[in-house]
């Protein structure tokens, strides 16, 4: 399978240390290139297992930018192109639209839920502390709470 990202995820996995979490659940990792661009502003290197592709419809992302910002239109864009089987998004409005154009999306949450049914990692709980203390990233009590209840913890 291949996933397809905005860099929300991304950013947040490697601030963690977990980012390798990304190539062992799926075959190949995309990212389009503004999305690199937005990586290359906070971290020196971008993971070397990511592959980086350009968007072929300008027409298409330029339509997706009235609604979302660069990074999450390009990775829908690529979506849309048939680059990828599942696109990893966070952003509420990034979410919907992709939703609205009939995308199979993921959230971040449900990324590390799959690598702790698959044993790579211990603890759901501990790495969502990890990403909301050290990478900031905001998770809702109530969806925090369903995701370690699924996780059987």
């Amino acid at each position: 399978m291949i996933i397809i990202s905005d860099t929300s995820a991304i950013t947040s996995l490697i601030q963690i240390h977990r980012e390798t979490l990304l190539s062992s659940l799926y075959q190949q990792v995309v990212i389009p290139e503004e999305v690199a661009v937005e990586l290359k502003k906070f971290h020196a290197v971008i993971p070397a297992f990511i592959q980086v592709a350009a968007v072929e419809n300008r027409q298409c992302f330029q339509r997706l930018c009235a609604d979302v910002d660069p990074g999450e239109a390009a990775a829908i864009a690529l979506m849309l192109e048939g680059k990828g089987d599942l696109l990893l998004i966070d952003e509420r409005r990034g979410r919907e639209v992709a939703l609205r154009e009939g995308l199979a999306i993921v959230g971040l949450l449900g990324v590390l839920l799959q690598a702790r049914r698959a044993g790579l990692i211990d603890s759901l709980a501990k790495t969502i502390a990890e990403l909301e203390n050290t990478a900031g990233f905001r998770i809702s009590p109530q969806l925090t709470a369903r995701a370690i209840a699924a996780a059987g913890e």
